[in-house]
């Protein structure tokens, strides 16, 4: 009977999680590496684990004996001085699927570039940690928003234009709880993902330039790196606060809940935590009941974001549009069991409604276990007297090698162009002079995302003669048709998609390039994370300074060597010195006017895809 005494004492040991950061040089990583890999498998502990040479991040789970053993272990290292260890008691995973979306049911330590990715360029310099926000404990941090109006306040300066909070957090933590204090506006940035939030904060300089500015996520991590962003805009934004250990050490300071409305979404099993203060902030996405469990894991059938559908909506539909994108004017289309090829053709807008259902574009597929990695969806505008079919064709190879990270989604552009062709100038015979006349087989239209000032827009399924030989810099003169082809791109992105990136070939590559340019106009109504600009050159861009183009780009194009008779190569550099640097990558290649599929190019197209996944 005694031998049995220590069992049943283990089965009825508390469980806990453990979350803590620590920003701090790492001399040897993997050394660090090495104790937590023998540490944490010696406890039992599970959950995700990730190092940087700045610092590491920990999320794990077990036993609260074990979960204190390992903190005490930690503490021995001289780099955790100071650390603050959040340990909280809760009760086992009992959801198998939540447990293994959220890293629970395995141990996974990871050494990564950084410990939080801010930008969402993955090749721009984050800003330096050491220039992060001022930290304010939790009962600071109350006691700011309790003494609003109160100018004795020591904790924050005196500012003309006041106090602002701001959620460091994505749109679906913020819709199930966030801070509301009384004549103090609440900026919720509504984003996706973390390395959206530098795009909110340029966008919204204004709000936040000469307020004290008051930043909140859920353990502390976030606001770190954002903090110092918002700080290296220079003047007027010095005064940034943070709270220390995030909402997580405010709901322990304070129970019921104080400033904070509604449950703070956390990532791990429990899903979220709340006060003891019961009221429900969030709301069901289909039929706006109050409801904010997201125990489900439901998600948008388009963007994959986590969306709150109760019970009762659950059972009568699978199929969700998260609000943001609601906003692009996407809805939830039919789809097939067909496998679709990776690599999709659309002919025009217009047929988008009226394709068969086995021909449509099919949303991502909603999946019943753990989140599967979702290909990226790119937008491929062909060039000058080409369409979506030949395009299509042409890269057949690039698509066939991409296809396990990528889909390649074809468009004709707006603009017809009429049926032309040369004629051979010194025929040596009778008989090739004879056969100086156009192709009598019927050939696919052709199109063009810019036209010449001259052009009469004309359609006409006859063959004409070109009034002139080939020239070779006739790309210089095609400057008119952008405002219709955006319109028809604008439509095109409502009824297709979202895309993750933009892709153009030649004149192709000019619109894309034009589509970067107005990423402040067009945001809402069409937007990239990256384009990839293949033998480009800039149309219309006279007033744009070098490096003023702030989207995440690929530049390929021939090489001097290479020749490429149609685009030159000073013209296609001249292009990508119009990409800010840090987010710009170059290849130039010898193989003339294509895009080259095999090594090592291909590996360096694949390497540009895989940080955006």
């Amino acid at each position: 009977m005694a031998n049995q005494e220590p069992k049943k004492q283990e089965e009825v040991e508390e469980y806990g999680v453990l979350l803590y950061y620590k920003y701090t040089s790492i001399p040897d990583l993997q050394e660090l590496f090495n104790f937590y890999e023998s540490n944490c498998n010696t406890l039992s502990l599970l959950g995700r684990v990730r190092l940087s040479p700045n610092g590491v991040n920990v999320t794990v789970g077990g036993k609260l004996s074990a979960l204190e053993e390992h903190i005490v272990a930690v503490k021995l290292n001289s780099l955790f001085e100071g650390t603050d260890f959040k340990l909280a008691s809760c009760h086992e995973p009992s959801n198998d699927r939540v447990a293994k979306e959220c890293g629970f049911t395995s141990l996974s330590i990871r050494i990564v570039k950084e410990l939080v990715t801010l930008s969402s360029c993955p090749l721009q310099k984050s800003p330096e940690i050491s220039n992060a926000g001022k930290h304010l404990s939790a009962v600071e941090f109350h006691s700011v928003l309790h003494n609003i109006g109160n100018t004795q306040d020591k904790l924050i300066p005196s500012s003309s234009n006041g106090i602002v909070l701001m959620d460091a957090r994505n749109l679906y933590e913020t819709r199930i709880g966030k801070f509301y204090t009384p004549n103090v506006e609440t900026l919720d940035p509504e984003i996706r993902q973390y390395s959206d939030l530098p795009s909110w904060i340029d966008n919204n300089s204004e709000k936040l330039r000469g307020n004290n500015i008051l930043m909140y996520c859920t353990g502390g991590i976030r606001c770190e790196m954002a903090s110092a962003y918002i700080r290296s805009k220079g003047a007027g934004f010095e005064n940034v606060f943070q709270l220390y250990g995030g909402i997580q050490r405010y709901l322990e300071q304070f129970p019921d809940g104080g400033f904070f409305k509604g449950k703070n979404f956390v990532f791990d099993h429990r899903v979220s935590v709340g006060s003891s203060d019961s009221r429900i902030l969030g709301t069901c996405l289909l039929c706006n009941s109050p409801f904010d469990d997201y125990s489900s894991r439901s998600r948008c059938t388009y963007c994959r974001m986590l969306v709150l559908v109760c019970d009762n909506c659950r059972e009568k539909d699978s199929s969700y549009v998260c609000e943001l994108c609601r906003k692009n004017s996407l809805c939830i289309q039919p789809t097939s069991a067909t496998e679709f090829d990776n690599s999709v053709e659309i002919s025009e807008v217009a047929e988008l409604e009226a394709v068969s259902t086995s021909d449509r574009i099919a949303p991502p597929a909603l999946v019943s276990g753990p989140r599967t990695l979702r290909k990226l969806r790119i937008l491929c505008l062909h060039g000058f007297r080409q369409n979506a079919s030949g395009f299509k064709g042409r890269t057949a190879s690039l698509a066939k090698k991409l296809k396990s990270i990528a889909e390649l989604v074809f468009v004709d552009a707006p603009h017809e162009l009429p049926f032309i062709y040369q004629i051979r100038q010194n025929c040596d015979s009778a008989s090739e002079l004879e056969n100086n006349h156009p192709p009598s087989e019927s050939c696919n239209k052709k199109f063009s995302w810019l036209v010449a000032p001259d052009h009469k827009g004309e359609n006409d399924s006859d063959w004409k003669i070109a009034d002139s030989p080939f020239d070779p810099l006739q790309y210089q003169k095609q400057t008119e048709g952008f405002d219709k082809s955006i319109a028809y791109l604008k439509a095109l992105y409502s009824k297709a998609g979202p895309f993750d990136g933009i892709l153009g070939f030649s004149q192709g590559a000019a619109m894309a390039a034009l589509v970067c340019l107005h990423q402040q106009k067009l945001k809402g109504q069409m937007e990239f994370r990256f384009a990839i600009l293949c033998s480009g050159f800039a149309v219309n861009m006279n007033n744009c300074q070098q490096g003023s183009i702030n989207v995440p780009s690929l530049h390929i194009f021939g090489s001097d060597k290479g020749k490429d008779r149609q685009i030159e190569n000073e013209a296609s550099k001249y292009l990508a010195s119009l990409f800010e640097n840090g987010c710009s990558v170059v290849i130039e290649h010898d193989f003339g006017h294509i895009i080259p599929a095999r090594p090592p190019y291909i590996d360096q197209i694949k390497d540009f895809l895989k940080r955006f996944l």
